[in-house]
């Protein structure tokens, strides 16, 4: 087998926990904008989380959860208005430095960056999130170190569809044995399985009751050092936090 050539990242749940205090406080902060008595709680939004995509979210949420809302043919544009400003409001709320990320992700982006390890973004959310993210909690600059960035509409279907990781690897030019996922959640791994791609899953208080039937390990958080993972599933190779070392043992590892 080749040698590990590039790590690609889902963003959302997996490289911070942008959904509870993130996204659902934006997408409700511009649902009062506009003067709607929308109000997405925390289970409310666990259970919207099924579906991919924002504007796709907030459609689900019409069609099964507030049918008596009336839907024509202008409501389209209204959730496409919408989700422009909810994303206003989830950049804002990043740059105050809300969301940090995960432990671990920035020590392995740093890592993975020193040892000239290949790294990519593959995620329904959109272009303007990533870049907000990763610029607040990475430092200006940061998007550049992703040699490809996969966000929102940029493929038609979206997770649990592979879509949007074939996209990366076409546009890595690598094969999907060349490669890892990092995913968090059910559809994501259907979408990085899909694709072909091992994945290691970090779970978090929306994905913890998943299906990561097929992950090549299940664990709480990629962890440090003085903060070390749980292994929920999988093979750990004896490691306590997620390095280079261990990743290349998951790639060389059998099927």
């Amino acid at each position: 087998m080749s040698s590990l050539q590039a790590l690609i990242f889902d963003v959302d749940g997996t490289l911070a926990d942008t959904e509870r205090d993130g996204h659902r406080i934006a997408f409700n902060q511009a649902f009062e904008q506009a003067g709607l008595d929308w109000n997405w709680s925390v289970d409310m939004y666990g259970k919207l989380l099924a579906v991919t995509g924002g504007k796709e979210r907030m459609a689900y949420y019409l069609e099964k959860f507030n049918t008596d809302f009336p839907v024509d043919d202008k409501t389209p544009l209204m959730i496409k208005e919408l989700h422009q400003s909810k994303t206003a409001f989830y950049t804002e709320l990043l740059s105050t430095g809300a969301i940090p990320l995960r432990p671990g992700v920035k020590r392995l982006i740093q890592e993975a960056r020193e040892q000239g390890m290949r790294i990519a973004i593959s995620t329904t959310t959109t272009p303007a999130n990533v870049t907000a993210l990763l610029e607040h909690a990475l430092g200006k600059g940061s998007t550049d170190w992703f040699e490809v960035i996969a966000a929102g509409d940029i493929v038609p279907a979206k997770k649990p569809a592979a879509d949007i990781y074939l996209w990366a690897l076409n546009q890595l030019n690598l094969k999907s044995q060349d490669c890892l996922a990092f995913e968090d959640s059910e559809n994501g791994i259907k979408s990085s399985l899909g694709a072909g791609l091992k994945t290691i899953i970090t779970i978090n208080d929306y994905t913890k009751e998943h299906d990561f039937t097929g992950a090549s390990l299940v664990l709480d958080q990629m962890g440090e050092p003085d903060n070390t993972f749980t292994t929920l599933s999988g093979d750990n190779h004896g490691a306590h936090f997620i390095d280079l070392d261990l990743l290349n043992k998951i790639h060389l590892a059998p099927e």
